[in-house]
């Protein structure tokens, strides 16, 4: 391969001269809301932890309420994985409304949580909705 062809372009430079429009804005603060979301979760999870253990429903010892936070952090990088799986394969657009949609779906179920298995489940797929963002 000694006389092969050596193209050189300059990519960056090229995408930098490009003009700013009404799609980088949106993409943006689609961007800045998942941030903030996700800011969101983590920060009211532990302010509700003393909450969550004088719940007259739920009453959980310190042990749930880590488990709980766990399940989050687990259902966030399980939904990275699969939905990062399934943007390449079906779109970005059309796999961030899905993630958002469960996202914001599994945040009312939580209020509903019946006990700690509910309350885990349904944190572990605001985790999975909250994970496919970063990746949409």
């Amino acid at each position: 391969m000694a006389n092969a062809v050596v193209i050189e372009t300059d990519i960056p430079a090229r995408l930098d001269r490009l003009p700013w429009t009404r799609f980088h804005t949106l993409i943006v603060v689609a961007l800045g809301i998942t941030w903030i979301l996700d800011g969101l979760e983590v920060t009211l999870a532990g302010s509700i932890a003393g909450a969550l253990q004088e719940s007259p429903v739920l009453h959980f010892d310190a042990a749930e309420v880590g488990l709980v936070g766990t399940a989050y952090l687990v259902g966030a990088v399980t939904g990275a994985v699969l939905f990062g799986y399934l943007t390449d394969r079906f779109g970005r657009k059309k796999l961030f409304f899905i993630t958002l949609g469960l996202y914001l779906t599994a945040t009312a179920a939580t209020a509903f949580s019946w006990n700690f298995w509910s309350f885990a489940v349904f944190r572990a797929l605001t985790g999975a909705g909250i994970g496919g963002e970063y990746t949409a």
